[in-house]
């Protein structure tokens, strides 16, 4: 692990040279970061940047993101400030998982901070929900819905309803990390022990194609679609506050060229 944390810190200096940008923020997003990734998985980098002062006074919109395919085992990109802040202002979960991941690689602490501070401000349950839940509905019904199923896709509807039912109970921002989710949300213990020999497979190395399903994972999987997608939030429809979003955000500006 530290050689690879190593060369993706390595991979994000280059970026910000190529670029000329200032990386604030690079974690792990995917699932390394959740908690379930095998021997061979990629490293799935995010990262929060800004450009240098020129690029923001400019007439022209420009493009905010940065996509790096390093090797077969790294994949990077990143988002430009002012998207991101555009982003929690929608209470993009995505973004939200970013900043909560386990798994981080490098950091302006007090820059970050001051991110999070606003996401209780602009979590939305019903934008999340609303994630999650077309997220389990699109892998199980590609993978999931047959007697012979793909074993390791079991992870990407779980997750995404544990997510559902985390958000359902009032708990707030999902965690990144899959145990958390498993521990606080199923009290079956068929259920668990089911998942958490998956898992172990999983980590092991051992191939998760096509098998037949696992009918206690399955028959879970099922009844919790059908009761998600039946919910109903009602939020208030006030626009989210803009005014500290762009308090934020010049500061954060300042503070990196300064």
């Amino acid at each position: 692990m530290d050689k690879i944390k190593q060369e993706i810190e390595s991979r994000l200096r280059q970026i910000e040279q190529d670029e000329s940008v200032h990386i604030f923020y690079a974690c792990e997003s995917g699932s390394r970061a959740w908690g379930f990734p095998s021997a061979d998985s990629d490293y799935d980098v995010r990262f929060l940047y800004v450009h240098d002062p020129d690029w923001y006074l400019s007439i022209d919109d420009k493009r905010d993101v940065i996509e790096r395919k390093i090797t077969d085992l790294i994949d990077i990109s990143g988002w430009e400030l002012r998207k991101a802040l555009k982003l929690l202002r929608k209470s993009n979960p995505p973004l939200l998982e970013w900043l909560n991941s386990p798994i981080v690689y490098l950091q302006l602490p007090h820059i970050v901070e001051q991110i999070k501070l606003l996401m209780p401000e602009y979590y939305s349950p019903k934008s999340c929900m609303y994630h999650y839940l077309h997220m389990a509905e699109g892998n199980f019904r590609v993978y999931l819905k047959d007697e012979i199923v793909w074993v390791k896709k079991y992870f990407y509807v779980l997750r995404p309803i544990l997510a559902c039912k985390w958000i359902e109970s009032g708990y707030g921002v999902v965690p990144m990390e899959f145990d958390k989710l498993i521990n606080e949300l199923i009290d079956d213990n068929e259920l668990k022990n089911a998942v958490n020999k998956l898992l172990w497979r999983k980590k092991e190395g051992q191939e998760l194609d096509r098998e037949p399903k696992i009918a206690v994972i399955s028959d879970f999987i099922e009844s919790e679609l059908e009761l998600l997608k039946n919910k109903r939030f009602n939020e208030n429809n006030n626009v989210p506050n803009t005014e500290k979003l762009d308090e934020l955000f010049r500061w954060v500006l300042n503070e990196l060229w300064l």
